[in-house]
């Protein structure tokens, strides 16, 4: 939103101000300082900017009151429905069609989709200018799940050791909470004090080792001379893109020449080139799906990694210096939020979410030590093609396998 070469201060006079400026729209202006100003202008900025943040929060007096949680009116309705499809699910299992572990997984499922649906209708049901909504739309303090627990439903909670406890805390802090209910939210309780005690000494000694591995990466050189590279693209959880090829991009140097499909002649960056934004940008407008870049994975140097095979320096957003400790800088960045995570299970009381970074530690040190992982995939008992997949309620599905002399096997999972 700033053109190149122009006043940041005149530009910003001329803005039409549309919508507040919430936490994601300040992290692009400060991002756009830094890339034009460098970081002398920027510190500054950033001072200024706080200066006036600490100033106008005093004036606003936002405060949080009993008045500011309103109950969400389609709750309990949301919540007879789980039931009547749980009594399904508990049929299903009596009569033979599912074992204890997936009667257990299609219950867990069920509250959590009802959890996600009650705090959906309930940020919906906010009023814009109400204080509490208005702290988490900001970006500032709290978010959806906090205030899911106050005027919502609390859900399904963790016990310590990480497990789901089947029944759920049926009631919001707002309505309060029965006895039993109460006892179980101690459980969650319980593990937010642990994991901050435990779980941080286990991702420091994650930081130790990978430190440990990696400290003598070091750019050695300028440019290997390399003829190889990574192809890269787009990240994907089954269709949900996790890493856009965008990111991926920027900051790297091309392995080839990447020329737009459609007209030859037009070549958006040259091999060994880095590839900036706007490049990144026209790369991905020209619809190319994969490109091949220079990686520390495909680098010649001896005893390091050289400067075109790691890229661009992300802390000073210049070229990466000779001599600079990429390896230690990589293993931190592994580390450190692993350490954050930790702490921040603390403040969501212990209420069971899809990512647990206490689950997400294992993971990764599985991954980093090439263990075998825990959690097996159901595997088919017979070599063939899938025939067809209907998907039942409660997240059960049953496929349908053909082999190779046409016989049919059918599965639920």
């Amino acid at each position: 939103f700033i053109a190149k070469g122009q006043n940041p201060k005149v530009a910003m006079k001329h803005i039409e101000i549309p919508a507040p400026f919430k936490k994601k729209f300040l992290s692009q202006i400060i991002a756009q300082v830094f890339k034009l100003l460098h970081i002398s202008e920027t510190s500054k900025m950033l001072d200024r900017l706080k200066d006036l943040g600490f100033r106008y929060s005093t004036v606003a007096g936002i405060t949080v009151s009993f008045a500011d949680i309103n109950v969400f009116s389609g709750k309990q309705a949301r919540i007879e429905e789980t039931n009547q499809n749980i009594e399904q699910i508990t049929e299903w299992y009596e009569d033979g069609m599912l074992t204890d572990s997936e009667r257990r997984d299609l219950v867990i499922k069920e509250w959590q989709d009802a959890r996600e649906d009650i705090q959906k209708g309930l940020m919906a049901e906010f009023d814009k200018d109400n204080n509490i909504y208005m702290m988490s739309d900001s970006g500032a303090r709290g978010n959806a799940s906090n205030f899911a627990q106050l005027a919502g439903m609390r859900g399904l909670m963790n016990n310590p050791k990480g497990e789901i406890i089947e029944v759920p805390v049926q009631a919001s802090f707002r309505e309060g909470l029965t006895v039993s209910e109460f006892f179980i939210s101690t459980h969650g309780a319980r593990k937010g004090s642990t994991d901050t005690a435990l779980k941080t000494a286990e991702s420091g000694y994650l930081t130790r080792r990978l430190v440990d591995v990696s400290q003598d990466v070091i750019v050695v050189e300028e440019d290997c001379g390399t003829e190889r590279g990574v192809v890269m693209a787009s990240v994907f959880d089954d269709t949900k893109e996790i890493v856009p090829l965008y990111d991926r991009l920027v900051g790297r140097y091309a392995a080839k020449d990447v020329i737009n499909p459609k007209a030859k002649n037009e070549v958006y960056v040259k091999r060994n080139e880095l590839i900036t934004e706007e490049i990144a940008a026209s790369i991905i407008k020209a619809g190319i799906e994969s490109v091949e870049i220079r990686s520390n994975l495909t680098c010649n140097s001896d005893n390091g990694v050289c400067a075109k095979c790691y890229g661009r320096n992300l802390a000073t957003n210049t070229r990466v210096e000779v001599g600079e400790a990429v390896g230690v800088v990589a293993a931190q960045s592994i580390g450190e939020p692993g350490t954050q995570l930790t702490m921040r299970t603390f403040h969501t009381g212990g209420v069971a979410s899809t990512s647990d970074i206490t689950q997400g530690l294992p993971r990764i040190q599985e991954l980093f030590e090439a263990r075998n992982p825990k959690g097996k995939a159901i595997l088919s008992e017979v070599d063939g093609k899938v025939k067809a997949v209907d998907r039942q309620r409660g997240g059960v599905s049953i496929i349908t396998i053909v082999d190779k002399e046409d016989k049919e096997f059918k599965y639920t999972v």
